[in-house]
């Protein structure tokens, strides 16, 4: 069991860049939402940097809790931005752009902290230890945000590109699977890896979905971005 100390440590270097990673996430779909026609992120006070404003209480709050607790490290997700594709000009091409505006927004600030790595060398070493910490958790939950919010399992984002792209009735039978998909993302993350263990069978099929092509990301965007 980690002492107080590394407890704190360990939360110092996670919870800032989660907190980021999430909002920005959010406020980029409402902001793209707003300048398409639909103010209704705007007129429910979410077109805002404001963390408050987007916390969930499971994907904010819960979820990096268990994940820090049982593997050391923080992800989670905020509390959706509400988007009325009804309000947006072209809703079947505008829902598509909304929903990319999320995921590209985490690309954006994770090329943004690889970025700013070339300032470590000018700082007092232990400062510059932990904001190096910062950043490398930076790409990293960004990295991983994109990645599994652009899985195609209604209600991420990338299944809204997905919907866009379909015939209305195929889309209309895809977005049924809407309310299960918390449970399969449980599922997916948490009972699946666990039963594998019991049962000797490699299930953790997340390490294929999401932290391989998000580890892949984060490689490319230190290595073409980050200052060496």
């Amino acid at each position: 069991m980690p002492d107080l100390y590394q407890i704190i440590t360990t939360l110092s270097v996670w919870v800032l860049p989660v907190l980021l990673a999430i909002t920005l996430h959010e406020a980029a779909h409402g902001y793209v939402a707003n300048a398409l026609g639909d103010p209704t992120a705007r007129s429910q006070g979410r077109l805002s940097l404001n963390p408050l404003k987007h916390i969930d209480p499971f994907g904010t709050v819960i979820m990096p809790l268990l994940l820090f607790l049982m593997a050391g490290f923080v992800f989670g997700y905020a509390r959706p931005v509400p988007v009325d594709f009804r309000n947006l000009r072209n809703p079947k091409r505008d829902m598509m752009l909304v929903a990319i505006a999320g995921p590209a927004a985490n690309i954006a600030l994770a090329i943004f902290g690889a970025l700013l790595v070339g300032l470590i060398p000018f700082m007092p070493q232990f400062l510059g230890e932990w904001f190096g910490r910062n950043l490398v958790n930076l790409i990293v939950i960004n990295s991983l945000l994109a990645v599994f919010n652009l899985l195609p399992l209604p209600p991420l984002d990338g299944s809204r590109v997905v919907s866009g792209l379909l015939p209305h009735q195929l889309a209309v039978k895809y977005n049924r699977v809407e309310p299960y998909g918390i449970f399969i993302l449980v599922g997916i993350l948490f009972i699946l890896p666990q039963l594998g263990e019991v049962i000797g069978i490699n299930l953790n099929i997340a390490q294929f979905l999401i932290w391989g092509p998000a580890e892949l990301l984060y490689d490319f965007i230190l290595s073409t971005f980050g200052t060496h």
